[in-house]
């Protein structure tokens, strides 16, 4: 089970969502992982992320796809790369990450709640 927490944790999280406006290798990465560039609105501005998402998604399938991700973590260095944001994702049956997004088109920037 998991580890039970006050709902004033939760709310330190920042969720937003953005568009992904670019998307390139990132061969010096460990694990096989995608950088993608995010569009998050006017608030938060445009940033990146490193994804371990190179099992379902390609480059250009990317392009346009709106995704969450946790904006006010500590940006984190990853093979020389600066990964700011954490786009979030779900293990599908074998352990390959799957995108959360919305299921319709939202303004960018918009905050989970």
């Amino acid at each position: 089970m998991a580890e039970i927490i006050a709902f004033a944790d939760f709310e330190r999280l920042d969720i937003r969502v953005g568009t992904i406006i670019e998307a390139e290798p990132f061969p010096e990465a460990r694990t096989p992982a995608i950088k993608v560039t995010v569009d998050f609105g006017a608030e938060i501005g445009v940033k990146r992320s490193s994804a371990q998402i190179t099992a379902h998604y390609s480059l250009d399938r990317l392009i346009g796809r709106q995704v969450l991700a946790v904006v006010n973590f500590t940006p984190r260095r990853i093979g020389g790369f600066e990964s700011q944001v954490l786009v979030l994702g779900l293990p599908d049956e074998n352990g390959a990450v799957v995108l959360v997004k919305p299921d319709f088109r939202v303004p960018d920037g918009g905050k989970l709640f």
